[in-house]
């Protein structure tokens, strides 16, 4: 009887998600670290059906690239382990059916691909409510996420999902820690307007890394939280260097080394790729500042003749915004 009551309570919700965009590895943190940003981001809406299963209604603002078979697209696929996961638990039965709303292109750097993946995992969640933590949630995004990139990674899943600034430790078991983020903190992200794929970013990467520069990225990576937990912008700064991934996918990014130059020079802390590119970050501690840096940053690309959007935004501390109705 009260597993009746429940689902009849279930019938005809509806949950829209909005998740935001995340910039991830933060130049030392290769695969590791990541924050969210206030805009831009992927919205979801998914609703309760009687039939079982997850389906994609429509996907909006993609110009059709997206994929609306379930198992090939990031949403679907978060989606449908959310659910199976709920209704493994409950022995519920509905079915759900999504509505994407895209904001960011695929390729693009921001977290396009587990920004969606979070938007469903969260309103499936949030349909039945919420039997499952954040934390815990980030394992089910992930699961989409690999749809586009080809493994289960949460750098970009971690601080999208949870907000704020986060560190992958370990994966066997999935271990994220949140990083306390500078009260004063500002990032300006600048997207380009071309794609790099995600998968050939990963693949122009070396198989291997010398010692020296396995102990440099370490020290950066500490350097990096520490100065987050003191509100130590210069030891931030100093940070942001990567011996890594840097080297080998500036060679992807239409003018990179001059946007760099010129951000350093407009008083950026430290500069460097949003995940896999093409978009690029600039961190600062002055938001009157982060706008001279925009403009810099966005200028060089210009002259080039590349078009892009520019996003100034504090550290996003809360994650994802909930509607349920």
């Amino acid at each position: 009887m009260k597993n009746i009551m429940r689902q009849q309570r279930h019938v005809n919700r509806k949950a829209t998600v909005f998740a935001p965009a995340s910039v991830a590895n933060v130049a030392c943190g290769f695969d590791v670290l990541g924050f969210a940003i206030e805009k831009p981001g992927d919205i979801v809406s998914a609703t309760t059906t009687k039939e079982h299963g997850v389906r994609i209604a429509a996907i909006k603002g993609d110009d059709g690239v997206l994929p609306l078979e379930l198992h090939k697209n990031t949403a679907g696929v978060a989606a449908l382990r959310t659910l199976e996961h709920i209704q493994h638990v409950r022995g519920e039965e509905f079915g759900v059916q999504l509505v994407i709303t895209k904001n960011m292109p695929s390729g693009s750097g921001l977290g396009s691909s587990a920004a969606s993946a979070v938007a469903a995992a969260v309103a499936v969640n949030a349909l039945f409510d919420y039997p499952i933590s954040p934390e815990d949630l980030v394992n089910f995004a992930m699961k989409g996420e690999a749809v586009a990139s080809g493994s289960e990674h949460a750098d970009n899943v971690a601080p999208s999902l949870l907000g704020g600034i986060t560190l992958i430790r370990g994966y066997k078991p999935l271990d994220i820690v949140r990083i306390h983020v500078p009260k004063e903190l500002c990032a300006v992200v600048v997207n380009p307007h071309i794609i790099v794929k995600t998968k050939e970013a990963r693949a122009i990467l070396p198989k291997k890394i010398a010692l020296k520069d396995a102990i440099s990225q370490t020290g950066n990576i500490a350097g990096f939280i520490a100065g987050c937990m003191r509100e130590d912008y210069a030891l931030i700064g100093r940070s942001l260097v990567d011996v890594i991934a840097e080297p080998h996918r500036a060679q992807l990014i239409p003018q990179y080394f001059a946007m760099k130059q010129a951000a350093l020079q407009a008083g950026a802390l430290g500069f460097n790729i949003s995940g896999s590119g093409p978009s690029v970050f600039a961190l600062t501690n002055d938001a009157q500042k982060a706008k001279v840096i925009a403009r810099a940053i966005t200028s060089v690309l210009k002259r080039a003749g590349v078009g892009s959007t520019a996003f100034i935004s504090a550290v996003n501390t809360t994650g994802p915004k909930v509607k349920v109705v």
